[in-house]
């Protein structure tokens, strides 16, 4: 069904004049990335969240879709966001970078890592003593049925040994992320989606179907900013593309003032678009995260960052 709306206004005879509308091959010629785009959602999107390609199919269409509208980036650039693409911007922010306001959080957050629990363990336990843990996250945990981002694991760490959850968006659970990130940075993103696991398809599915539906008063979807947009501007911000979005949190964000995690970014694009934001955590966000980082594999990662 999908694929017939998203084709109809290149394939569809005309009643009225009695001849066909511009074939795809014109169209093409009159706006290439449009209609790479199209043919993109055509593929992999569908009301019911399971599209017609596999993850691995949608994947290499995900990639060739922004390697050909950015030919001039190379894969693992696409790690510094908007900073790949706006050469005048990335001038800034590499300067910025030099001396990076959350260097203090790298810190803190070896203290955090070290700092033994009441009951005499640390995070070193949960985590088999290394905070490298970037390249292990999201996961699916076929046990829980559920999608298990870095955030997540490290309150169930605190929960199992006794201690309260840090709040999920701001504060010091991103310090113990910007150290765990940081000792991260070069590990590759390889999400696995299990062909073997049921709930870890329903799971990518429904990432994959969030990423792509269109939700608030503005009727936008995550796509029409960072796949059909990505790139343009939008006031004095240049638009970031989605894949490699997931590499280089959590980020300092100057507008905010402090650092913040994933899916504090989440809700803020959902609040943009006038659209009711969801728990910080929630499965919604942590599928939405499963999709987009199987989407970023290839790509190093490289947080915490700077950016505006």
């Amino acid at each position: 069904m999908a694929s017939s709306i998203l084709f109809h206004p290149v394939l569809r005879f005309h009643s009225k004049t009695g001849r066909h509308r511009r074939s795809r091959e014109a169209w093409l010629r009159v706006n290439p990335v449009k209609f790479l785009f199209l043919c993109f959602l055509a593929v992999l999107f569908a009301d019911t969240g399971m599209g017609f390609a596999s993850h691995s199919e949608d994947l290499q269409l995900y990639r060739h879709y922004f390697l050909r509208r950015f030919p001039a980036i190379h894969l693992e650039e696409f790690a510094n966001g908007a900073y790949a693409i706006d050469r005048k911007s990335r001038d800034n922010w590499l300067a910025i970078e030099e001396f990076p306001s959350y260097s203090p959080l790298i810190d803190e957050g070896g203290i955090m890592w070290h700092t033994p629990f009441a009951n005499g363990l640390d995070y070193a336990d949960c985590f088999n003593g290394n905070p490298a843990q970037k390249k292990h996250h999201p996961h699916w945990d076929n046990e829980k049925g559920q999608v298990i981002t870095l955030p997540l694991a490290i309150n169930n760490c605190r929960k199992a040994n006794g201690e309260p959850p840090l709040p999920y968006g701001r504060g010091p659970i991103t310090r113990l992320l910007a150290y765990m990130a940081y000792e991260s940075r070069g590990q590759i993103t390889d999400v696995e989606i299990p062909e073997d696991q049921p709930g870890a398809l329903a799971a990518y599915a429904k990432g994959k179907a969030f990423y792509f539906r269109r939700r608030g008063q503005l009727n936008f979807a995550c796509a029409n900013c960072h796949m059909e947009s990505a790139g343009q501007h939008l006031r004095t911000e240049t638009i970031s593309p989605s894949i490699g979005q997931t590499t280089h949190w959590p980020a300092y964000r100057s507008q905010w003032g402090e650092s913040g995690t994933l899916h504090r970014r989440f809700a803020i694009c959902n609040e943009l678009i006038r659209a009711r934001p969801f728990d910080l955590q929630s499965e919604q966000y942590r599928n939405l995260e499963y999709f987009l980082t199987h989407m970023s594999n290839g790509i190093p990662y490289n947080g915490p960052s700077s950016r505006k």
